[in-house]
């Protein structure tokens, strides 16, 4: 059996945050549009993005609460250093800066995302 995770964000503008995010992991945009996106590695879509205030979809969560409590987007990336310099040319805010982590075998550095998300990018291990 196979599972694969595809979590899905609601942020202020999806435009804005599809370009964060293919900026920072290297990615691309596989839907594009001001309402909707999916964030593709090669022929994988990795994140989706979507707006606070269309379709009507609620579940989607409160947009008067923080986004986020109690989620993580943790990414692992095979271009640990390459990934980190992008997201210092972003901008991102830095929440814990590289360090190990012995128990999970690798390197990891902590950021939020413009909307504030924390997004966590993680080296492969050795």
């Amino acid at each position: 059996m196979s599972v694969i995770s595809q979590p899905l964000i609601v942020v202020r503008d999806v435009e804005a945050a599809s370009r964060w995010y293919c900026q920072l992991l290297g990615a691309t945009s596989g839907h594009g549009g001001p309402e909707y996106e999916r964030v593709m590695v090669g022929d994988e879509f990795i994140l989706q993005l979507h707006a606070w205030d269309v379709h009507d979809h609620q579940h989607l969560g409160d947009p008067a609460l923080p986004v986020g409590n109690g989620v993580v987007l943790w990414f692992k990336v095979a271009d640990f250093d390459g990934t980190v310099t992008r997201a210092r040319a972003l901008g991102a805010t830095v929440l814990e800066e590289v360090h190990e982590n012995p128990g999970a075998n690798h390197v990891e550095i902590w950021l939020r995302d413009p909307d504030g998300y924390v997004v966590v990018l993680a080296s492969t291990p050795p």
